[in-house]
């Protein structure tokens, strides 16, 4: 099995469809917003932009689920695996990771020992590309509601879930790091793509 195989766009729609009828809410917008600006940054820097496009709309796929913590990350990878989309299932582990260190998750550790340690081992082992990369900076950036500041969406994790610590402080300088390179890779601030959009939701 090819790691590159992708779905269509047609498939990962339906994909995410089904998903978000067993378990409905925001993410499914949340979703679309990191689909549609992962393949806007990727067309100015020159990446594959479907490839951007379908690796952004599946990336919280695991969802489907229910209203979970870590678990999300391994059902959604889990999830890839079987359908024949092992890259999908890759971008599923990854997008959470800006920094592999498995004290840098913010919510509940709702995995078994085994599926910790499996999470732990494929993250480590894994060479980032532009994008896991880019996949991990607009979930960094984009509410339901659209894209917005980095720092509008950071510390609404935070005050949902209620915690910060040191590790989460090193995830954030990586997501800034990643931000800076995309904004290089596209040669302006990547900001300015969605200029009215950032502005509309991170000035309420």
């Amino acid at each position: 099995m090819s790691e590159s195989l992708l779905p269509t766009r047609e498939q990962a729609n339906d994909i995410l469809l089904w998903a978000h009828e067993q378990n409905p809410g925001p993410w499914l917008n949340h979703s679309k917003v990191v689909a549609r600006a992962a393949e806007t940054i990727a067309r100015k820097s020159g990446l594959d932009s479907n490839k951007a496009y379908v690796s952004g709309l599946l990336h919280d796929i695991g969802r489907y689920e229910g209203v979970t913590g870590l678990r999300h990350i391994y059902a959604g990878h889990k999830l890839m695996n079987e359908k024949g989309f092992p890259y999908n299932g890759r971008i599923c582990l990854t997008h959470s990771f800006p920094v592999k260190d498995m004290d840098s998750i913010i919510g509940e550790f709702d995995c078994t020992e085994d599926e910790v340690l499996e999470i732990e081992r494929k993250i480590y082992n894994y060479e980032y590309d532009d994008y896991d990369k880019l996949i991990q900076l607009c979930d960094a950036i984009c509410l339901a509601e659209g894209v917005c500041l980095m720092e509008v969406r950071l510390i609404d994790v935070v005050r949902r879930y209620n915690v910060c610590n040191q590790n989460i402080l090193s995830k954030w300088k990586e997501y800034f790091a990643i931000k800076l390179y995309f904004d290089s890779k596209c040669g302006m601030n990547i900001y300015n793509l969605f200029y009215d959009e950032v502005v509309r939701n991170s000035i309420k």
